[in-house]
C-alpha cells in the first residue's frame, strides 16, 4: 500500500474511538438490560475488562500497523465458504453470551457461580489482550474473514507472535471466552462461550488447512512453527 494510502491523523482516530464507543455501548446494553438493573458489580468488571482491550488494540494498530484500520473490515471477494458459515454461527454466539449472563447471574439467579470464579476468569480475560494486540501490531493482512488476500501480496507471517504459534490471536479469543462466564459469574453463560471455543478451534483447523494448500511460503512455516494454538499440543 503507498505511503499516501495508508490511513493516518484525525479522521482516522475519531473513526476508530467511534468504533470502539460504539461496541462498548452494544456490549453494554447486552449485559445491564437482561440483567434488569445497573448495579452488578461483575458486569462493569467484565465490560471494563472489554473496554480495555478495545483501547489496547486501537492503540496497537494506530501506532504499529495504521494499514490495517482500512483493511481489516473491508468487504471482499474470495471468503472461503466454512468462515461463511462461521459467522453466521459465531455472531448470535456473541450476543447471547453476555445475554445469558444477565438473566443467570442476575435477573432470575438459575445457576450463578461463586465470588471466587471472578478471580480466575479475570485473569484469563487480562491474559488474552496482549496475543491479540501483539498478532494485530504484527499481521498487515489480518483481515476478519479468512480469504487469500491474493490482491494485497499476501504472505506468511512467521515474526513476533507467529514465531511461538500460528493463530496467535486466536489463543487471545480462546482465553477472553474461556475467562468472560467465570467473570461475569454466570454457568449458564459457559454454554455460548464453550460453542464460541469449539467454532475457533474448527475455524483454526479449516484456516490452517487453507493456507497450507494455498498460501505461498505457509507449508514451510508450519514446519517451522508446529502448533496452532497451544505449544507442545496443538
Amino acid at each position: 500500500m503507498a505511503e499516501e494510502d495508508v490511513p493516518r491523523g484525525k479522521p482516522v482516530f475519531l473513526r476508530r474511538l467511534a468504533r470502539l464507543l460504539f461496541s462498548f455501548a452494544v456490549w453494554g446494553a447486552l449485559l445491564f438490560v437482561p440483567a434488569g438493573r445497573l448495579n452488578w458489580t461483575r458486569g462493569w468488571i467484565c465490560l471494563g475488562v472489554f473496554l480495555l482491550s478495545l483501547a489496547v488494540n486501537a492503540v496497537t494498530v494506530l501506532r504499529k500497523n495504521p494499514e490495517l484500520v482500512a483493511e481489516r473490515w473491508k468487504k471482499r471477494k474470495g471468503t472461503k465458504p466454512f468462515d461463511r458459515v462461521f459467522m453466521v454461527l459465531y455472531v448470535p454466539t456473541v450476543l447471547a453470551m453476555p445475554l445469558l449472563a444477565g438473566l443467570d447471574a442476575v435477573r432470575f439467579g438459575w445457576a450463578p457461580l461463586p465470588w471466587g470464579t471472578l478471580w480466575p476468569g479475570l485473569l484469563l480475560q487480562l491474559l488474552s489482550i496482549p496475543p491479540i494486540a501483539w498478532a494485530m501490531a504484527t499481521n498487515p493482512y489480518l483481515e476478519a474473514t479468512v480469504r487469500i488476500q491474493q490482491d494485497r501480496g499476501h504472505k506468511a507471517i512467521t515474526t513476533g507472535p507467529y514465531a511461538i504459534v500460528r493463530h496467535p490471536m486466536y489463543v487471545g479469543a480462546l482465553l477472553s471466552w474461556a475467562g468472560q462466564p467465570l467473570t461475569l459469574g454466570s454457568a449458564w453463560a459457559c454454554v455460548p462461550a464453550g460453542f464460541a471455543i469449539l467454532l475457533f478451534v474448527i475455524r483454526t483447523a479449516l484456516e490452517d488447512r487453507t493456507l497450507r494448500r494455498e498460501l505461498a511460503g505457509y507449508e514451510e512455516y508450519a514446519q517451522r512453527t508446529r502448533y496452532r494454538l497451544v505449544p507442545g499440543l496443538w
